[in-house]
């Protein structure tokens, strides 16, 4: 490995001016298509190249005119033309490909760092970070900031309909802010390279166990840039990963404006009613109890929309303005999406594969189709999930279900010194609690055990962030009904 080419931050942020050409090698990325269009959209020229090109990312590429180049194009030859290659996290550090990009003497950087130096440095940057709610947080503050007259950029990490993933904007940008590594040579957390202004931090417990040995090793990434924030930091006092952050370093520097918020926090929200089409709640802003109606269900929703609503009213938007922007909020897909009905049953797509996120998840569903059963079937599919990390912890938040299927793909777990999760005593232990469970590694026995569980009225919920053992791209979508 010879990273005598790898830009630092500062030199990257120094040169700025004198970058002129980008090629982002591996750009259908989640990260990497949306950060090249902004870098485009920043004034720079920018080409891509991949092994391959689907849509929605590829449609969403086109679109912006970025030159799209195949692998086998690209060589140390075709790479001296740019300025600057950014390397998708995709490539790995014993790849040929990386020993290509070393050899073509050209500076390259991760996304995450090209992001940060050539389009968020002069922003006023919100970073939306935990281990739970990015995704929803940040699509809900960037609603909101619309609402409220602004033009905001963002980089959503999820698949929002009519809307692009990602825009430039004008003074302020909103990212989901998560704590996986950037690149083989920044085995660093992305939100380390954002030139983050102010940060929610929605959660913070132990996830990602590919890559991190404990949650102490989490809680060090966000050490790297909360000294260095100069505005505000909004945190859910839940969390004791959270709180210990906030405790070494509230009140350290003068410029930093801390705000705590979670189900018993001073500030709220308090007062919380969920239904089947919104929530009601309210929040103690300067001494005054100022209520809230809004579209989102769910106390998880709440307090991820509270969180938002905090950072708009610290940064002196009008209480009754914000009020009003917050009744009407869009949903990004995959999180309680209503897929259809499938024999009398309601079908509900979700992303939730935590155990917290699980529980947080069914008691939503439970606020917002009261007197129903809950069938829910899990695809236990990350590093983390895989593993037996949270043995325990999946089955009791899953025996909150009725019915439970374990959808168990034969995928060993990646955690680091982890075991692989024991999905068949996982369902033998939520039939001991008295809920019908039962264990699957096939499509075909996937889809026999939920013609065996269907009930008229009931809803199921498909927990998986990928396909549930390819449920998401069978026949089955094509007998939902709407």
């Amino acid at each position: 490995m010879d990273l005598t080419n790898l830009i630092t931050q500062e030199n990257l942020i120094a040169r700025r001016s004198q970058i002129k050409k980008v090629f982002f090698y591996r750009i259908c990325g989640a990260g990497m298509g949306p950060a090249a269009v902004l870098v485009k959209q920043a004034g720079f020229q920018v080409d891509g190249a991949d092994s391959a090109f689907y849509p929605p990312m590829s449609t969403f590429l086109e679109t912006t005119g970025i030159p799209l180049f195949k692998l086998e194009q690209v060589n140390e030859e075709f790479l001296k033309q740019y300025d600057l290659i950014v390397v998708g996290n995709s490539v790995s550090g014993k790849a040929e490909a990386a020993r290509m990009i070393e050899r073509a003497g050209v500076p390259f950087t991760s996304f995450p760092s090209a992001l940060g130096s050539l389009v968020l440095k002069d922003k006023n940057v919100v970073g939306i970070a935990g281990t739970h709610g990015k995704t929803t947080t940040t699509y809900f503050m960037t609603q909101l900031l619309e609402k409220l007259g602004q033009n905001p950029g963002y980089l959503v990490g999820g698949i929002i309909e009519g809307r692009d993933p990602s825009k430039l904007g004008d003074k302020y940008f909103v990212i989901e802010s998560d704590e996986y590594d950037s690149a083989y040579f920044h085995k660093i957390s992305k939100f380390r390279l954002y030139e983050l202004k102010n940060m929610i931090l929605t959660s913070l417990e132990f996830d990602h166990a590919d890559i991190f040995a404990s949650v102490e090793k989490i809680e060090d990434e966000f050490r790297h840039v909360i000294p260095g924030m100069r505005s505000s930091l909004i945190f859910n006092e839940d969390y004791p990963s959270a709180m210990k952050l906030y405790h070494d370093y509230h009140g350290k520097n003068k410029d930093q404006n801390w705000f705590l918020y979670g189900d018993h926090a001073q500030l709220g929200p308090h007062d919380v009613n969920t239904f089947e089409n919104g929530s009601s709640f309210s929040l103690n802003w300067k001494g005054e109890k100022v209520h809230f109606q809004s579209s989102v269900v769910g106390q998880h929703n709440v307090l991820n929309l509270a969180s938002c609503l905090i950072f708009l009213l610290s940064e002196g938007f009008k209480v009754e303005d914000v009020q009003k922007a917050s009744k009407e909020l869009e949903m990004v897909k995959r999180r309680q999406e209503v897929r259809g009905r499938y024999k009398g049953m309601t079908v509900i797509d979700d992303f939730a594969h935590h155990p917290r996120a699980i529980t947080v998840t069914t008691d939503a569903i439970r606020a917002r189709f009261k007197n129903k059963k809950i069938i829910t079937i899990f695809e236990p599919i990350s590093a983390t999930a895989r593993s037996s990390i949270f043995q325990n912890e999946f089955r009791d938040s899953l025996a909150s279900s009725d019915k439970v299927i374990i959808a168990k793909a034969e995928l060993s777990t990646t955690a680091l010194n982890g075991k692989d999760l024991d999905a068949d005593l996982l369902s033998k232990e939520i039939n001991q609690k008295g809920r019908h469970s039962v264990c699957v590694s096939r499509l075909e026995d996937l889809q026999k055990a939920i013609d065996d569980f269907a009930e008229e009225g009931a809803v199921l919920l498909v927990l998986s962030n990928r396909t549930c053992l390819g449920l998401w791209e069978s026949n089955f979508v094509k007998e939902l009904k709407s």
